[in-house]
Parts: structure tokens; C-alpha cells; sequence
């Protein structure tokens, strides 16, 4: 049972990226999936989420209009588009799945969470 993300690398600044979440060994269906960053000597932060219902997805305001989240259920992943990047943006990005509301979700700590992946490295640098 895992969440793999995959998609991370080094990108210009306006650049874009793609992160991907799969998961293995369990469905995502009934499960809000959301992603985090943490940059060195910062706090982790909430970056966007999706719920399994037709719900409007959640995002960091600084973010909207950049970042766009989706799922695919036949895929069992969600996906994290990244356009415009900025250098700021650098950070660990990692994505987390539990079966509660965004709203709910953001205010757990992380070991109440019921699945985490590895992370991935994003680096906006020119």
C-alpha cells in the first residue's frame, strides 16, 4: 500500500510541470487526495486538494490560476499541473490521501493522515 509520486525536476522559472500520485494497493476512490510542499526551513504547507465528490477543489490562494488539480479514478492518480512556475515554488512536494474533507484534512497532523508518499523534488532556477 503506497502513494508514488513521480514528475519533479528542475525547470526554469514560467515554466511548467506535471506531478503525478499513484497509488498501489489500495483504490483512491472515497479518498480526498492533496498536495503538500515544504521548502528548506519552512513549514509544510497545503498546495491544492480533490475530493472524491464533484466538490469545487481546494487550492492555496497565492496559487490559484497557476496550479491545477484532477484525478483519474481508472488511473487510480492524481495529477498536479504546475504552470508559470516562480523560483519560490522550490520545494519537496509530496501528496497524501485520506477519506475526510479538504477542509478536515489541512487541519490533521501529518500521522493522522492515512497514506503519504516519498515526495518529489520540484526546482524552479534558471
Amino acid at each position: 500500500v503506497q502513494l508514488v509520486e513521480s514528475g519533479g525536476g528542475l525547470v526554469q522559472p514560467g515554466g511548467s510541470l506535471r506531478l503525478s500520485c499513484a497509488a498501489s494497493g489500495f483504490s483512491l476512490d472515497g479518498y480526498t487526495i492533496c498536495w503538500f510542499r515544504q521548502a528548506p526551513g519552512k513549514e509544510r504547507e497545503g498546495v491544492a486538494c480533490i475530493e472524491g465528490s464533484d466538490g469545487e477543489p481546494y487550492y492555496l490562494d497565492s496559487l490559484k490560476g497557476r496550479f491545477t488539480i484532477s484525478r483519474d479514478n481508472a488511473k487510480n492518480t492524481v495529477f498536479l499541473q504546475m504552470n508559470s512556475l516562480k523560483p519560490e515554488d522550490t520545494a519537496v512536494y509530496s501528496c497524501a490521501a485520506d477519506p475526510t474533507s479538504w477542509y478536515h484534512f489541512l487541519l490533521k497532523d501529518r500521522g493522522e493522515v492515512d497514506y503519504w508518499g516519498q515526495g518529489t523534488q520540484v526546482t524552479v532556477s534558471s
